[in-house]
């Protein structure tokens, strides 16, 4: 079977078993289209470590379309990395299948500086979460939106998709998130407070939970895109006098680093963010590193 058959029933593969968003299968599809035209090769059996290497060289030495005084930039390991992600998981789809080709373990990714994470203070959080002007049904409603990032540490497409039918009842509901995988969060009261208030104000039947306030031409769809919603958070933390770059993921981490500085174990904040891997969940740990620091100053060589 050529390779083409193979890499197509491999991206049906990740869409249909696997569960991947077509976003992401795109991604895939681009990455791995890359180092087959590299390769020029046609039969599994021809991937090799040389051409592997070679193909890590040549991706080592792309420019990356940025200039830094006036030095155009490679492209950084990171999403050197996208590409040997992508040919590693390909390999993998073979060997299951019993596909003779190169070990999906010959491949190591680069080695990439530890991320850093964009965070604010919690006085700069507090000063956000009350920037919306409440005596209107927009300021409700971004009042809503803000508290329920900060409470449920959802992504931004999860919050965009949230249905009006949300039980508030309840201190918790369902999420599906990526690759399809549900997922429990939980609703802090002051978040249950913010989203009652603006479906009380809400006059429209729409089902969507977050909906345009303004005038829209009938049949258009009142959902509020992620796109907006981003430009609200932005507008906010400007309003907030927040200097910092504040986005619905940056609200995210701050979710996450409360509940760790607070002595939440790591598993459970895995969960609760829909991490597939633990390791995704660990940049958090370094924020916290402080509280490590703090017992050490205060308990060690007390005895002596």
């Amino acid at each position: 079977m050529n390779l083409q058959t193979l890499k197509r029933q491999f991206f049906e593969h990740l869409e249909i078993e696997k569960g991947r968003s077509l976003k992401t299968v795109e991604n895939y599809e681009r990455y791995l289209e890359r180092f087959l035209q590299f390769a020029k090769v046609t039969d599994p059996k021809d991937i090799t470590d040389d051409i592997v290497r070679e193909f890590r060289l040549w991706l080592n030495r792309q420019p990356s379309g940025v200039k830094i005084g006036g030095r155009a930039e490679t492209l950084k390991k990171k999403t050197q990395n996208y590409y040997l992600i992508a040919l590693r998981s390909f390999l993998k789809y073979l060997r299951k299948r019993g596909i003779d080709s190169l070990s999906p373990e010959r491949i190591d990714l680069a080695k990439v500086a530890e991320r850093d994470l964009d965070l604010i203070s919690g006085a700069d959080l507090e000063r956000l979460l009350s920037a919306p002007d409440t005596s209107e049904l927009k300021g409700l409603r971004d009042r809503a939106i803000l508290e329920l990032f900060f409470s449920t540490g959802l992504r931004l497409s999860e919050l965009a998709s949230l249905s009006r039918d949300l039980d508030l009842n309840k201190d918790e509901f369902s999420v599906r998130g990526k690759g399809e995988k549900v997922r429990v969060v939980f609703l802090s009261d002051t978040a249950k407070m913010a989203v009652r208030a603006y479906l009380a104000a809400r006059k429209d039947m729409d089902d969507a939970l977050f909906v345009q306030t303004g005038k829209t031409p009938r049949g258009e769809d009142l959902r509020l895109t992620p796109r907006s919603i981003e430009r609200m958070v932005k507008h906010y933390a400007t309003k907030a006098g927040i200097s910092k770059k504040v986005t619905p993921h940056v609200i995210r981490h701050s979710f996450a680093t409360d509940l760790l500085s607070n002595g939440a174990d790591i598993r459970s904040v895995q969960m609760m963010l829909g991490h597939s891997n633990i390791a995704t969940t660990q940049i958090y740990t370094h924020v916290t590193d402080k509280q490590l620091r703090d017992v050490h100053k205060k308990f060690h060589g007390k005895g002596e």
